[in-house]
């Protein structure tokens, strides 16, 4: 999956327990026409691709969505979503909004036969 937008903030890489997982987690927001703020992980050696990137740039983001079950004390199930980045690029404006060159008028056809005694049928 993928998610444009804007990034609002880029926390600092975080260092967990004795193997040193590594997680380091932003925030963005969406161009929808309401947007969201989606915060997504980047974990392990994927920490170091928002090393390129800063706030308010505007990026394109490869994710996962992962889920987990946790059994808490009482024993009843507890389930934690996460969207996990994998990829990050900076966002390409989009092409094909611009109105095509006009063609040049030299090329168009004019008439003189016009007859004004000819009924006009046009509806407006």
């Amino acid at each position: 999956m993928e998610v444009t937008g804007k990034i609002k903030k880029i926390e600092e890489t975080k260092t967990f327990g004795a193997n040193g997982f590594r997680k380091r987690e932003m925030v963005l927001t969406t161009n929808d026409q309401y947007p969201q703020m989606l915060k997504i992980e980047f974990i392990q050696d994927k920490c170091d691709l928002l090393n390129n990137f800063q706030e308010g740039q505007d990026v394109k983001i490869s994710i996962n969505l992962t889920g987990r079950e946790w059994i808490n004390p009482q024993g009843e199930a507890v389930y934690f979503n996460s969207i996990q980045g994998w990829r990050i690029e900076a966002a390409q404006k989009e092409t094909g909004t611009e109105v095509p060159p006009m063609a040049p008028l030299d090329n168009l056809e004019t008439t003189s036969d016009l007859n004004e005694n000819e009924p006009d049928d046009l509806p407006f």
